[in-house]
C-alpha cells in the first residue's frame, strides 16, 4: 500500500461530522476506513450504571486517545487493528471489538480530535465542522433519544452540565488548528466537492481508482 492520507473530522456534538464521514464512505467504499473517537471512551467496568451516567464524557480525559493514536499509526503502516466499540445504552465500552482493515484514506472523527497534540500531528488534513448551537442541541436530542435509548431529561441535563461548558473550553478553541472549516457540515455542497476531489486526487496519485461523482 502506498502513502496513506489521514483526514480528521472534528466539531461540536450534532455539528454534522458523521454526515460528512458517511458521504465520504459512500463515495469511496473500501478505499476508506474510519476511526471514531467515541469508540475510544475509557472503560469503567468498576462503576455502576448510575455512576457511569454521571461521568464527564466531553473532556479529553474521558478518551483513551493514546490507543487511537497507536491504531492510526498501525493503519498508516498498512496493519489491521481491532478497534474498541462503545455501548451508549450502558455508558461503557463493549466487550466486542471491530476489525479495521487499512485503506488508502483513513478518516478520524470526533469532537476532541483537534484538542490532542499528538493526534493532530498524525493528521494530513484537519477539518472542523461548524453549526449553530441551537441546531446542534436539537440534533443531539433527536439522536440520543431515538438511537441511544436516552431520556429527554438526561440528554438536556448532560448538555447543560458537561457538553456545553466542555464545548466552550475544549472543542471551540480547537477549531484554530483546522485546515478547513465547513459550515453546515455535509450539507455544504461546495465544501464536500472540494474535500471529495482532494481524496480523489490522492487516490489517483497512489494508483487507486477514485470516483468523483457526487
Amino acid at each position: 500500500m502506498g502513502r496513506i492520507l489521514t483526514i480528521g473530522i472534528a466539531g461540536g456534538t450534532g455539528s454534522g461530522k458523521t454526515t460528512i464521514t458517511r458521504r465520504i464512505q459512500r463515495q469511496f467504499g473500501g478505499q476508506v476506513c474510519t476511526l471514531y473517537h467515541d469508540n475510544y471512551y475509557r472503560s469503567h467496568d468498576g462503576l455502576t450504571m448510575e455512576e457511569r451516567a454521571k461521568l464527564n464524557y466531553d473532556e479529553p480525559a474521558a478518551f483513551e486517545t493514546d490507543l487511537l493514536v497507536e491504531h492510526l499509526a498501525a493503519l498508516r503502516r498498512g496493519e489491521a487493528v481491532d478497534g474498541p466499540q462503545y455501548d451508549y445504552t450502558v455508558h461503557n465500552r463493549a466487550q466486542r471489538t471491530l476489525r479495521i482493515e487499512p485503506a488508502p484514506v483513513v478518516l478520524v472523527e470526533g469532537i476532541l480530535i483537534l484538542a490532542d497534540d499528538e493526534l493532530c500531528r498524525s493528521l494530513d488534513i484537519k477539518v472542523f465542522v461548524d453549526a449553530d448551537a441551537d441546531v446542534r442541541i436539537l440534533r443531539r436530542i433527536v439522536r440520543d433519544v431515538r438511537d441511544r435509548g436516552r431520556s429527554l431529561e438526561s440528554v438536556v441535563n448532560q448538555y447543560l452540565t458537561t457538553v456545553k461548558p466542555m464545548h466552550e473550553l475544549y472543542v471551540e478553541p480547537s477549531r484554530r488548528r483546522a485546515d478547513v472549516i465547513i459550515p453546515e457540515g455535509g450539507h455544504n455542497e461546495v465544501a464536500m466537492e472540494l474535500l471529495i476531489r482532494r481524496i480523489q486526487a490522492h487516490l489517483q496519485e497512489e494508483g487507486q481508482n477514485g470516483k468523483a461523482v457526487l
